[in-house]
Parts: C-alpha cells; sequence; structure tokens
C-alpha cells in the first residue's frame, strides 16, 4: 500500500482538496486504487489501513447532510480517527467569530478540517489561515468528493478506459465536479441542461483546459436525448437544491423534458448505468423503474463516498504528518 501513498505525494500539489482542479490523473488513480484496498478490507471486515498516529479532524456543516456527515464520520472511526461535529449553529462562523478566528484555533487542535459550506469562497479563507489540509464536502461550487464517488462506481460497472458520459438536469456544483473530474480522466462528457440552467462558465473553461490536456470531447447541449445517446453513463440530481424553494415552480417548467426515465435510458448503451447523488425526487428527476431497475449504480455510488474520503483522508492527513512532523491526540 506504500506505492499509493508515494504516487500520492509525488502527484498532488497542493494540501488541499478545495477543487477538482487541485489533483491531477495520477494522484486520482492513485486515491482510486487506495479506496479500492479499502472496500475489500471493510467488505472482510478487516481495515487495510488505519492512521498510525491519532487523527482528529473537524466536520464544518453549515448544511445538513446524510450522506456526507455519515460516511466521514464513520470513515474516520473505521481508521482509528476521531470526527468533531460542528454546525453553523454551534460556531456561527462568520457571525459569532471571524472565518480567519475559528481556522487559527481548529488548526491548533487538529490534523484536517473538511468544511461543508455556503459559500465557496468561505474554504479558501479556512485554508488561509488554518494551516491543516481543507476538503470541500460541499459549496456552492462545487462537491469533489462525490464526484471521486461517481468516477470510481464508473470505472467498477464500466471499466477504466475512456468512457461517454452524460449529465441531464441542472448545471449545479456536482454537475461541476463531475465535468472537471471527467475531462481530467479523459472521457467524453455531454452536459445537457435548460438554456438558464448551464454550468458556470468558468468551470467550463477549467474543463476545457483540462479536456485539452487529457484528450477529452466536451459538449454542452439543451437537448437530453443529444447527451444520452451511446452513453455509458447517465447522470442526474434534483432540481431544486438546498436553499432554491422559491424557485421551484419555475424550475419544474423548465427541467420537465429532463427526466431520466426509462425511455430515456434506453438512447444510452445497452451496458449503460444511471447515477444519482441523492436525495432523489421520485417522479421528477428520476422514475422508481430508473433508480430501482437493474441500470442502477445508485446505491453503489452512495457507498463508494465512504470507501473514496477514507482513502482522501489517509493520503491528505498522513502527507501533513510526513510534511508538518505535526500529529494531534
Amino acid at each position: 500500500m506504500l506505492n499509493e501513498f508515494q504516487i500520492w505525494q509525488e502527484n498532488h500539489p497542493p494540501l488541499n482538496l478545495i477543487s477538482i482542479t487541485d489533483l491531477d490523473p495520477t494522484g486520482v488513480n492513485a486515491l482510486f486504487s487506495l479506496a479500492k484496498k479499502m472496500k475489500e478490507g471493510t467488505k472482510r471486515g478487516q481495515e487495510a489501513w488505519q492512521f498510525p498516529r491519532r487523527a482528529a479532524v473537524a466536520m464544518i456543516f453549515e448544511k445538513p447532510s446524510l450522506r456526507t456527515r455519515t460516511t466521514f464520520e464513520v470513515g474516520m472511526y473505521q481508521m482509528g480517527g476521531h470526527a468533531v461535529y460542528l454546525t453553523q449553529q454551534d460556531i456561527q462562523m462568520g457571525k459569532r467569530e471571524a472565518v480567519m478566528d475559528v481556522a487559527r484555533n481548529l488548526g491548533r487542535w487538529l490534523s484536517a478540517i473538511f468544511a461543508r459550506v455556503y459559500h465557496h469562497q468561505v474554504l479558501f479563507e479556512l485554508a488561509q489561515h488554518t494551516g491543516v489540509p481543507i476538503v470541500n464536502a460541499l459549496s456552492d461550487l462545487e462537491h469533489p468528493c462525490q464526484a471521486l464517488a461517481d468516477l470510481m462506481t464508473i470505472q467498477e460497472w464500466r471499466g477504466e478506459g475512456k468512457l461517454e458520459l452524460a449529465w441531464i438536469g441542472d448545471g449545479n456544483n456536482v454537475c461541476h465536479s463531475y465535468l472537471l473530474l471527467g475531462a481530467l480522466l479523459g472521457h467524453t462528457m455531454r452536459i445537457a441542461t435548460p438554456p438558464a440552467y448551464a454550468p458556470n462558465p468558468e468551470i467550463v473553461v477549467a474543463a476545457q483546459k483540462l479536456a485539452r490536456a487529457s484528450g477529452s470531447q466536451i459538449l454542452l447541449t439543451h437537448s437530453p436525448t443529444e447527451a444520452v445517446e451511446n452513453a455509458d453513463a447517465v447522470y442526474t440530481d434534483v432540481w431544486v437544491s438546498m436553499g432554491m424553494e422559491t424557485e421551484r415552480e419555475i424550475r419544474m417548467r423548465a427541467f420537465r423534458p429532463f427526466q431520466l426515465n426509462e425511455k430515456l435510458l434506453a438512447r444510452a448503451k445497452k451496458e449503460a448505468i444511471a447515477l444519482h447523488c441523492l436525495p432523489a425526487r421520485r417522479g421528477e428527476e428520476i422514475t422508481d423503474e430508473v433508480m430501482d431497475g437493474p441500470q442502477s449504480a445508485i446505491w453503489d455510488q452512495a457507498e463508494n463516498r465512504l470507501h473514496t474520503q477514507k482513502a482522501l483522508f489517509a493520503l491528505m492527513i498522513e502527507e501533513f504528518v510526513a510534511t508538518t512532523g505535526k500529529t494531534t491526540g
């Protein structure tokens, strides 16, 4: 297992994971290799790797979560670490206390900070002042931990070759990280959204830059059928995310043609898989028949949040300790 740590340290420039652009293909593949070993070990009831030194991390959650919180907390426990759960009500970051002051305190006590925040910029402020690794557990711009689990799942189902991947629906934070990671790894990325809900132009430019280096191709379209045609995987997400409830009626009208149903999925390859990052609004962006059908990889996708994040914790925290000599506990 030493190889994964050596490869990661040689090919992962920053200590933070704020954006998918903080990664390179070799580092991602090292992470996937370690995650697969960890998954096999967990299935056998024998953890493949544990922290050689005690590690404690903070989980700052301005937004609620099922999968992100559970997998972060369980993962740290399984590897012999400890996670401190901090809600916005607990610390009122930016209100009761300045972000920089929160960061300076946490950096004295902990090995890393995993932050699920409303505003992406907060992650940079934490990174500037804390002195320990920062992991983006979701922001308004990206969700890199989700994308890592997504691509690991796609490899498990469809192999490690270059694939054609479709996204159907909102050009949101999950779409951004999925587009960036797919382009980084050389996959063909086809993103179908209503005209007013396309991905952030700056994210698209960054993805196009990655695509030129990897040989990837990117298609932005407003046609779900064009995106799905002959795809290896078809991905969708909720149409009305947290904080957008006042837009529900408008969004429902705009997104109705983008439902992932059996008819649309049939346009993909026969072996194509259906993906959803959850929570799902059954009957809206995805039908029961697809979500619970034989082509659904959704539950594997959710499970892989645990394994990819455990690999990420191990690689980042051990690199931080090796670089700084700092331990906790």
